[in-house]
């Protein structure tokens, strides 16, 4: 059941404004202002491990995460230009993936849907049925894997696979299973026309760094047996980072929007902005002060 929540007409807003009541954030005039803002088919924004709680007072790391989203999505929503799609990869909910967790990331994340379609996966803090509970009225497409949230889409440059690496609920490492890496393979062979960009929760799991993609080795294979795809972006390790395979796939690791794990990283969404030859990615730190904050990673594709 991939879930893509498409952005909203004008109508759809006015009636869910009227629903929410006082708790709408956005004016019509202010949505108007939102939705009218020229639109670059190239960019795209990412956010990933948001944590949200069903309380918004609940804080993890000595970090609010609600405040934290929060802050991002106004920065988002005053972005000078409307990307192509939002991405949110995964660990959405704060611990357990709880109904009410949805409920109050729906409620926050629906403000980017003045903006643009917003695409979401999952990570190890979600849980299936709460996270396709909270959007009945969006989820309504069947997968193509059974019970894995999994989709393509195209962009003007790229070909786009969002996977679902979600194993166990409150257990750290991931898993796609056979059925997933078999849909991959058909997908990516399918779209041998632009480049294949993978989003998944977890990273690929090497020495030095575990509890990823447990079927790592069978992912790797199918990844460099299509030298159409150029790169691999992540999250789960809550940290910022850009980095290479050994075969020369580019390796995004996203910041948590939530909470660091290292003391003194960064946290925050990173915009994005594709060529036909690459991409560059910047960083869009929480703290503006960061060393990192608007720090730019240009990375080029690997030859076909």
């Amino acid at each position: 059941m991939p879930l893509c929540l498409p952005q909203l007409s004008r109508r759809e807003f006015l009636h869910r404004a009227a629903l929410a009541g006082a708790a709408a954030v956005l004016t019509p005039s202010v949505f108007a202002e939102v939705a009218a803002k020229p639109r670059d088919p190239d960019t795209f924004f990412f956010l990933s491990d948001t944590h949200i709680a069903a309380d918004p007072a609940v804080k993890a790391h000595g970090v609010n995460m609600t405040n934290n989203l929060l802050t991002v999505v106004r920065e988002v929503l005053a972005w000078p230009v409307a990307p192509a799609a939002i991405i949110v990869n995964g660990d959405l909910a704060f611990k357990l993936g709880l109904t009410g967790d949805y409920t109050a990331f729906g409620t926050i994340i629906e403000h980017l849907r003045a903006l643009a379609p917003v695409h979401l996966t999952l990570g190890n803090h979600d849980q299936r049925r709460s996270f396709w509970q909270a959007f009945p009225l969006d989820a309504t497409k069947a997968s193509s894997v059974p019970q894995k949230q999994v989709t393509v889409f195209a962009s003007a440059r790229a070909n786009w696979f969002l996977l679902d690496s979600l194993d166990v609920t409150d257990t750290t490492p991931g898993k796609l299973g056979q059925p997933q890496l078999e849909w991959l393979t058909r997908e990516i062979a399918a779209r041998p026309d632009k480049p294949a960009l993978i989003v998944c929760h977890h990273h690929l799991d090497r020495i030095g760094r575990v509890g990823g993609v447990k079927d790592t080795p069978a992912l790797v294979a199918v990844l460099n047996a299509h030298r159409q795809v150029k790169a691999f972006i992540y999250g789960h390790t809550h940290d910022w980072h850009v980095s290479q395979h050994e075969k020369g796939l580019q390796l995004i690791n996203l910041p948590p929007t939530a909470f660091v794990f290292e003391p003194g990283r960064p946290s925050g969404w990173v915009r994005a902005t594709f060529t036909d030859s690459g991409a560059e990615f910047e960083l869009r730190g929480i703290d503006r002060k960061h060393a990192e904050h608007a720090q730019v990673k240009k990375v080029s594709w690997r030859t076909a």
